[in-house]
């Protein structure tokens, strides 16, 4: 009989105690005390729910079934999925942390977009309004002052708490955030009319509005307020994804899957923002000059903003559900134990390896966030293209190489396995190539163009920073309002007054200007009725050809940062202690607040020639010194830089010690 039982049974199962078969009353007590709803799913629970019993098959093979449902618990999270109380049973295959990331790119992207779409709008509006440093600063850093405030509180109990909760939080405020940047492009009260429509020859004519102050108050005051808002808003809910997020996913994967991982996550925050930017870029005006008159167009281009918004807030929304079902605690597989490690925060925070490594990777954040926000102001002025050319091109050329980095990097050193040494040699080899090529950007840059009253003194009859001269002093111009010009001698002028002129044409949708008095020089050609031309309307051009070289050059450089992007990350996760990994992700997160300002500031020293005069104050920079601006861009990008490799560097050497 025994012998007929070992046939018709696996040996696994008769290896198996009997009396582990049936649990107990008591335990059975517990778990109706701890889960009273899931009385009417005990079938599926048993199926699909019982995500932490233990290994019971230690004599014996297993069957491949068997081995495949263990494995897919493995990866999932730990606690079944469902809201609150109530477990589903057909979502427990989503319960895993694959279906989580995807999610969470979602959330990451849509708040990425949100990000490009603001910048650009922002610029625009700084453009229009002209406003002071202190309302730029404002706009500029309120995003990451709300950050610091709260960041320290939410990575101390969200560390300990429920993350997916927290993220929840985050996609509820992405959404609101979103909704208010909306709000000041739901009704119009700043409408631009071009320069085109007033008079261009002289002042005579031409009065300022009087209620110049009067018109843009309404809206930029109410443009400030929910940006504002806005903006803090986006701050807080940030903290959540980018410092739980990031220690969530890590401790949820295999060590040398992290990479991976994280690289998806920091490529989809890049073409998030890249979308924002391909969004936002067609609604980008030209800097025109402008009076506060009703335009059909223009009330048409203010109300396209708002929409986007909207549209982003219903995708953020979209994860509130999913992330409310995934359990609050996570399988461990990085985690190291606290008893091995029992530091307080305070002395892990002086240890010497740990602070290289958080200055190192808080100065390449700066850099990389100061950079990508002025690149397109320095490919639009030194390359002579418009708001919408430039902004675009950066776009291409930011996104593609800053994803395709960070996927590498983490492809890179998960195929390779790298440890932790392994990890800080790979950002030193990738931070001395990066260097390398941003040596060699300074040398690929355009010639200034000559510019009456500023680099050019009216063939030596007016002075150097007075845009009037004796052939222009009788038109009596206004220098409130730029409307570039360039003349036959390859020369560019403020505006048609400027040079001299005394009536134009339009020619095949080009404007052309006549008896220009300050137009002496260069070769003169006819227009199809005979007359003279001597100056046209725009930008002269500047005969450089160096854009595609330049392009090479940033791309090939933006490729090499953001490939020690993922592995700077994951070395200050490995080396530090479990419950400090989130403090430790606030120190490279602050290193992105001074960043546009600092390359903002820096690159406005080499404005030559700023508009002035336009309701009493002080406007954006029409033209930029481009060789100075080169040398700023370079050499500031070298001096931001060059700590990133050598604190990872030093941190080489302590860890060999």
């Amino acid at each position: 009989m025994q012998e007929t039982l070992v046939e018709v049974e696996p040996r696994a199962a008769l290896a198996q105690p009997a009396e582990n078969t049936v649990p107990s009353e008591a335990e059975a007590g517990k778990a109706r005390g701890k889960y009273p709803r899931f009385r009417i799913f005990t079938a599926s629970l048993i199926k699909f729910g019982s995500f932490k019993k233990t290994e019971r098959d230690q004599a014996g093979s297993t069957a491949p079934s068997i081995k495949k449902v263990r494995e897919e618990q493995k990866e999932s999270l730990e606690g079944p999925c469902g809201l609150g109380c109530m477990a589903f049973p057909r979502c427990q295959r989503f319960n895993n942390i694959r279906c989580f990331l995807i999610f969470f790119c979602i959330l990451v992207t849509s708040q990425c977009v949100v990000f490009g779409l603001v910048d650009l709008s922002t610029d625009n509006f700084q453009k229009e309004n002209h406003l002071k440093t202190t309302e730029n600063l404002v706009l500029s850093l309120t995003y990451d002052i709300s950050s610091c405030l709260v960041v320290v509180f939410i990575a101390y109990y969200g560390g300990k708490g429920n993350i997916p909760g927290w993220i929840t939080v985050s996609s509820l405020l992405v959404g609101s955030g979103s909704l208010l940047f909306a709000f000041p492009y739901f009704r119009m009260y700043l409408i631009i009319r071009r320069v085109k429509d007033l008079p261009e020859f002289n002042n005579h004519s031409f009065k300022m509005v009087k209620a110049c102050k009067k018109a843009s108050l309404s809206f930029r005051s109410k443009y400030m307020t929910f940006f504002i808002l806005g903006q803090s808003v986006q701050g807080i809910a940030a903290i959540p994804l980018y410092v739980l997020g990031i220690t969530f996913i890590y401790n949820s994967v295999a060590t040398h899957s992290a990479g991976i991982y994280l690289g998806l996550v920091e490529a989809a925050g890049i073409l998030g923002y890249a979308l924002g930017y391909a969004i936002g870029a067609p609604l980008i005006k030209a800097s025109v000059n402008s009076t506060f008159e009703k335009s059909d167009d223009n009330e048409r281009w203010q109300q396209s903003w708002w929409i986007h918004f909207v549209i982003i807030a219903v995708i953020a929304w979209s994860t509130l559900i999913p992330f409310s079902c995934f359990p609050h605690g996570i399988r461990e597989k990085n985690r190291r134990s606290r008893k091995q490690h029992d530091l307080s925060f305070w002395s892990h925070y002086k240890e010497r390896k740990i602070k290289s490594l958080k200055y190192g990777k808080a100065s390449e954040s700066l850099v990389m966030i100061g950079a990508s926000e002025f690149l397109p102001i320095y490919i639009e002025n030194q390359f002579i293209l418009t708001p919408s050319e430039a902004t675009t091109l950066a776009g291409l050329v930011l996104i593609p190489g800053g994803a395709l980095g960070q996927i590498l990097g983490g492809i890179i050193i998960s195929k390779l396995q790298m440890s932790c040494k392994g990890l800080m040699r790979f950002v030193m080899v990738t931070s001395a190539v990066t260097l390398v090529l941003l040596a060699f950007v300074i040398f690929v840059h355009c010639d200034s163009i000559p510019f009456a009253g500023i680099t050019e003194d009216y063939g030596g009859t007016g002075q150097l920073g007075n845009l009037t001269a004796p052939c222009n002093s009788h038109c009596k111009c206004s220098s409130s309002f730029y409307s570039a010009t360039c003349g036959r001698n390859d020369i560019g002028y403020f505006s048609p007054c400027f040079a001299g002129c005394t009536y134009s044409k339009t020619l095949k949708n080009h404007k052309t200007y006549y008896n220009c008095s300050c137009i002496k020089e260069g070769l003169t050609t006819s227009d199809n009725q005979g007359d003279f031309i001597d100056a046209r309307h725009g930008t002269c051009d500047s005969k450089c050809y160096k854009l595609p070289l330049f392009i090479a050059f940033i791309f090939s450089t933006i490729v090499f940062s953001a490939f020690a992007g993922i592995p700077s990350i994951l070395t200050i996760l490995r080396c530090v202690y479990c419950f400090h990994g989130e403090f430790t992700i606030i120190a490279f997160f602050i290193g992105t607040i001074p960043g546009p300002v600092i390359f903002k500031t820096v690159g406005e020293t080499s404005c030559i020639l700023r508009d002035t005069e336009r309701c009493g104050s002080i406007g954006s920079c029409w033209i930029y010194n481009k060789t100075k601006m080169a040398y700023l861009l370079a050499g500031v990008c070298l001096c931001l830089y060059s700590p990133y490799g050598i604190c990872f560097s030093l941190s080489d050497l302590l860890h060999s010690v």
